[in-house]
């Protein structure tokens, strides 16, 4: 209970970040261009990062073990992402019980950006170059 009212304070938070004038909407190559090869890291509450590798292939890493995500569930998997519509989706075999998202991303600046959920959940990712 804690942790469900943790994370939706965190993602109100979230919301009422201001956006950058210069933050740009990016399109379906750009999303490609940002991601493919790189790694990407999502803030999670409490200063923490949960790192996801895109790779060219199509396929898509996660790796939560150094925040303790075994005692919750599969601590690694990997799944696959795709372009649609500007927007990057992806896959996960069990997380998320297998159900796949798409994500509109905004680029804050060269290092930052903020995803948009097609659920409404948000939050904001660091590339590392």
């Amino acid at each position: 209970m804690k942790r469900a009212a943790l994370g939706l304070m965190t993602l109100a938070i979230l919301a009422l970040l201001p956006v950058s004038a210069d933050a740009t909407v990016l399109s379906g190559d750009q999303i490609k261009e940002t991601l493919a090869g790189k790694r990407i890291y999502l803030q999670v509450p409490l200063r923490g990062e949960f790192p996801l590798y895109y790779r060219n292939d199509g396929r898509v890493s996660g790796d939560g073990t150094a925040l303790g995500l075994g005692r919750v569930l599969a601590p690694r998997e990997t799944g696959r992402w795709w372009i649609r519509d500007d927007q990057m989706c992806q896959q996960w075999p069990t997380w998320y019980r297998g159900r796949a998202f798409c994500f509109e991303l905004t680029q804050l600046d060269p290092d930052n950006l903020r995803w948009l959920r097609d659920d409404g959940r948000s939050g904001i990712a660091r590339i590392e170059h």
